[in-house]
């Protein structure tokens, strides 16, 4: 990288079930300090082809290459709107990755249970994260303010997503990191490790919850500069 900045400046940020784009605000004070563009998806999280749908409409906003950057359900989304001709290089941060035809719901075959991490799912379909859980379960590294106020201004997810197969794996065709947090509570480590292997990204470890996002920022924010530096060589 050169002293006049990283030749990609262009970051997307897509954050997960549960959760709104609020999340990433330290990962884009860290980005944007770094002389980064960042503009960050809001999901309505009621299908993946809505989630895809309005990724897609921000990455047409970039006025170049993009590195996309997703967290736990936002992987899901980010492998098939990856495919995006702007995007240059996929982020996974706790995050799922299924393969073209597969479901986010078959990635957790063979892998443990996470028993405080639960989801009450109403008669509509829509899941959030238990409340008594939340805490233990999504954030246990945050301050009990700061869980709680995760926990009340949480986002439902059609819980159909999850038995949605994706129709493109862009991480196939295009090269990827991830951050995997290893007191991540929502998933097992197990499923973590070789997802992100199975991809073959670059993984950088670091202890945290599975808000990862919000509570390691600049070890975040780090990942997401050494992709944009990379992904430009690459590219």
């Amino acid at each position: 990288m050169t002293s006049s900045g990283p030749e990609i400046k262009n970051i997307v940020l897509v954050h997960g079930a549960f959760a709104d784009g609020s999340g990433w605000r330290g990962v884009y004070d860290e980005l944007t300090s770094r002389g980064y563009r960042v503009t960050i998806v809001q999901n309505p999280l009621t299908s993946l082809e809505d989630d895809v749908a309005a990724t897609t409409r921000v990455l047409d906003l970039q006025d170049g290459p993009a590195v996309l950057v997703g967290h736990s359900w936002g992987g899901t989304v980010i492998t098939e709107a990856g495919v995006h001709p702007k995007v240059a290089g996929l982020v996974y941060v706790s995050a799922l990755a299924p393969d073209a035809g597969e479901t986010t719901a078959q990635q957790y075959d063979g892998f443990g249970p996470t028993p405080e991490f639960v989801i009450d799912i109403g008669e509509d379909g829509y899941g959030f994260i238990n409340r008594d859980k939340f805490k233990a379960g999504f954030a246990a590294d945050t301050s009990d303010a700061d869980a709680a106020f995760l926990r009340d201004t949480q986002v439902p997810i059609n819980m159909s997503v999850f038995s949605t197969p994706v129709q493109n794996a862009a991480w196939r065709d295009k090269p990827s990191w991830a951050v995997i947090a290893t007191d991540d509570k929502a998933f097992d480590q197990a499923m973590l490790q070789h997802m992100a292997k199975r991809i073959g990204a670059e993984i950088t470890e670091v202890a945290a919850s599975h808000a990862v996002y919000a509570t390691q920022p600049g070890t975040v924010a780090d990942v997401i500069a050494t992709a944009a530096r990379n992904a430009a060589a690459n590219g």
